[in-house]
């Protein structure tokens, strides 16, 4: 098999190579050869043994989809966007990365589809951003998509896109809808919910953090080790079994801000939240009124997708991650 990562510098990316060439981890994907694509040069996965190219490629720019659809990946995940601070912040650049890049991947392997019945599996991250208020306290999987920031009406098109390739047969594809993920390691991205890593991240390595929201604000959050998971099982279900709706929410935890203090005092003790500065912002406090506080991720969940059961669990995968030897 060969498989290819679009935007695999990323953390989820880095994980996901990691995973992919642990044998004990791949879900019994046979891998001959890997493809890793970003905009910047993805590390270097020392131990795999097969094909391996590192390329520097933006997939928004004329023929850069199709030299990597030249290759004919058997399963491709596509997990290249920019966050949604940013692409709130930049209206241009966010269509221009989030939807133009996806649609010249679609776009070329539909045209290898017609030339040559190519069909690979393709598993697309989108994101609980397709969803805006008024919102219920637990988002079913017949809520409608109405998003509310240009994040996720990025990712509400592609969704739609998606669907109607694989219908056409193009490619047997699979959305995913991650929850915020927590705790994202390393230094904070321009997310606009990137707070919730860092009110957790920080104080467990005895630095200050910035809280912008009141403590009551909830959400839904897995683990980056789930999304690793979550792509990794849509890489090798039967999708026969998903139907003609082909995007999935995932399973997660709701909690609340005080939920996550709460979980690390319990771990960390109270010096660690004592580092937590509540500092209310007026912008991510708005922000933040039509995000969901929780979903019920029951076709997911039914078809064998897992995540944490609380809000411990999640910082206790982020210590023996990123922070045990």
């Amino acid at each position: 098999m060969h498989v290819a990562i679009i935007g695999a510098a990323g953390m989820v990316g880095v994980k996901l190579t990691q995973a992919l060439i642990e044998p004990s981890a791949r879900h019994g994907l046979e891998i001959e050869a890997l493809t890793l694509i970003d905009v910047v040069e993805p590390p270097l996965p020392e131990t795999f043994q097969g094909e391996l190219h590192r390329e520097v490629r933006d997939l928004s720019a004329p023929g850069e989809a199709q030299r990597l659809v030249e290759r004919r990946p058997d399963l491709i995940f596509h997990l290249a966007a920019i966050v949604s601070g940013e692409a709130e912040r930049d209206f241009d650049k966010g269509y221009r990365i989030n939807l133009d890049g996806t649609r010249e991947l679609f776009d070329a392997i539909r045209q290898a589809n017609l030339g040559s019945g190519y069909c690979p599996r393709l598993v697309f991250t989108s994101s609980i951003a397709v969803f805006g208020a008024p919102l219920p306290e637990r988002i079913g999987d017949d809520f409608h998509s109405t998003p509310l920031t240009s994040y996720g009406t990025q990712k509400a098109i592609c969704e739609l896109l998606l669907a109607d390739c694989t219908r056409r047969g193009f490619f047997d594809g699979i959305g995913i809808r991650l929850p915020t993920l927590c705790v994202r390691p390393g230094k904070p991205n321009l997310a606009a919910s990137g707070f919730f890593s860092s009110i957790i991240r920080e104080p467990l390595v005895g630095q200050p953090a910035i809280l912008p929201v009141p403590r009551e604000v909830r959400h839904w959050f897995a683990s980056p080790r789930s999304a690793v998971g979550f792509l990794l099982h849509a890489a090798t279900i039967d999708t026969a079994l998903i139907g003609p709706r082909r995007n999935l929410s995932m399973p997660g935890v709701s909690a609340t801000v005080d939920d996550q203090i709460e979980a690390l005092r319990r771990i960390a003790g109270d010096a660690a939240v004592a580092l937590i500065e509540e500092r209310p912002d007026p912008e991510i406090i708005a922000m933040i009124g039509g995000w969901a506080a929780g979903f019920d991720a029951e076709r997911a969940t039914a078809l064998g997708f897992t995540a944490e059961r609380d809000f411990e669990q999640i910082i206790r995968a982020h210590i023996e991650d990123e922070l045990e030897p």
